[in-house]
């Protein structure tokens, strides 16, 4: 019976203690959502706080503020791009001029092929530079940081991020009073615009405006110098091509782009006073160039032993380009720096008439792709596989051909490289880089004659 007793109390005893435990376990979950609340909360007051002191009013009535920059406001927005003091200091130190009335210049896309060559030339005559690149993926990028490697060596920083990051571009130009911006961060290719429209959509219009929203609250306003294309002359058959000729047929959407930027370039100037110069480029090549260019790929397959695609026209007569080697590009490219005259605004407002140029930047001498195989057969001993076929309706034209008598006459503009010179430096760069053998180059002319 004392047993019975005893099994009855210990059950009421358990009982009891697996309730207090229940009660206990309650008020700590409650305890502990209040902790996560009150966390929650100072972390979001926190993300607030760091908004308001990181973006600047949009209004053109809080205009002003927007040059005004406490020490936490560059701390903080500094350390949101990785850096902080150290960063600020590689940013200060590759955009000081060396010379005493050296320039001051921000070089977008300068991982590029025509970026890289053109941050190089203006570094090495004294002036101060840097670049801002994504390294996107649109060829490969490994080509890109070879770039930015061989432009770090020559004490280049290139700030990787975004043309459309409105916040990074205030930064920078809060940190340095640029002098000049060369603007050639842009999605390129023409055949990749039916793949991928909007990114030349983002890129080269929307890109492009963010860039001049920036520039346009900047004290003092920066000339801005960019890379327009010879593309935009589209259906026009004036031969040679000539900057009053009609641009109003672009053949592509990377065509209507650059257009589109050539007129978004005209409001600028008239409403703000930026000093802009378009340069329409022709078909540029050279070493470290992009791997999407015919010349290109057709010596990486050549040299494979793979056959090459030789367009003709639709009624057979041959495509023919005025190729530009890249260095000649790069004197046309500081000649418009050189000439471009200062902006005349200031915080957004114009004070006075500004600077407003188109050039273009060719060899004046087109040549028939079939010459360009020809040469490159010769330079790299390989007989081409050629599959000639029809152009099809991509976007691409026949013909270009560079009028550039106004770039002489206005900045001494003058090609001196010919298309056999500027493909054996080509051609040399290529098989160092790519570390190819002579037997390599011999083996794949046997097997292309099979």
């Amino acid at each position: 019976m004392a047993s019975s007793i005893d099994t009855s109390k210990i059950t009421k005893l358990e009982r009891y203690n697996s309730y207090i435990r229940r009660v206990n376990s309650t008020k700590l979950i409650a305890a502990s959502s209040k902790l996560l609340f009150r966390v929650t909360l100072l972390v979001a007051l926190l993300l607030i706080f760091f908004f308001i002191i990181n973006y600047s009013p949009l209004s053109s009535s809080e205009t002003p503020h927007h040059h005004i920059h406490t020490t936490t406001h560059n701390l903080l927005s500094s350390a949101f791009y990785g850096g902080g003091a150290a960063w600020e200091k590689q940013v200060r130190h590759s955009s000081t001029p060396r010379s005493v009335n050296g320039l001051s210049v921000l070089v977008t896309g300068a991982a590029g092929f025509v970026g890289s060559h053109c941050s190089m030339a203006l570094k090495k005559r004294g002036d101060g530079v840097l670049g801002i690149d994504n390294f996107n993926s649109y060829y490969d990028p490994s080509l890109k940081r070879g770039r930015q490697k061989l432009l770090a060596q020559h004490e280049i920083f290139i700030v990787e991020g975004d043309i459309n990051d409105a916040k990074l571009l205030a930064k920078l130009f809060d940190i340095v009073p640029f002098t000049h911006v060369l603007h050639l961060a842009a999605q390129a290719g023409v055949r990749y615009a039916m793949k991928n429209p909007l990114s030349y959509v983002q890129s080269n219009i929307a890109g492009f405006v963010n860039l001049l929203e920036t520039v346009k609250l900047a004290n003092p306003q920066p000339a801005i110098v960019w890379a327009s294309s010879s593309s935009v002359y589209g259906l026009n058959t004036n031969v040679p091509f000539s900057e009053n000729d009609r641009t109003d047929q672009p053949a592509s959407l990377y065509a209507a782009t650059k257009k589109a930027g050539e007129e978004i370039a005209h409001t600028y100037n008239h409403i703000y006073g930026l000093s802009l110069t378009a340069l329409r480029f022709f078909t540029v090549y050279g070493p470290w160039g992009r791997p999407d260019m015919a010349y290109f790929f057709f010596t990486k397959d050549m040299v494979q032993g793979k056959p090459i695609n030789v367009y003709v026209t639709q009624d057979n007569k041959e495509v023919a380009r005025d190729f530009t080697y890249i260095d000649d590009i790069v004197k046309g490219c500081l000649g418009a720096l050189n000439t471009a005259k200062k902006s005349t605004g200031s915080g957004g407002k114009k004070k006075g008439p500004a600077q407003l140029r188109v050039y273009n930047l060719g060899n004046t001498s087109p040549v028939s792709v079939n010459k360009l195989v020809t040469i490159l057969e010769n330079l790299l001993n390989v007989k081409a596989k050629k599959n000639v076929i029809k152009m099809p309706r991509n976007g691409d034209v026949p013909f270009t051909h560079a009028n550039v008598t106004l770039a002489k006459k206005d900045f001494g503009y003058k090609p001196t490289t010919d298309l056999s010179s500027g493909l054996r430096k080509f051609v040399k760069w290529y098989v160092s880089y790519y570390g190819i053998q002579s037997k390599e180059l011999n083996s794949s002319s046997d097997h292309s004659q099979d």
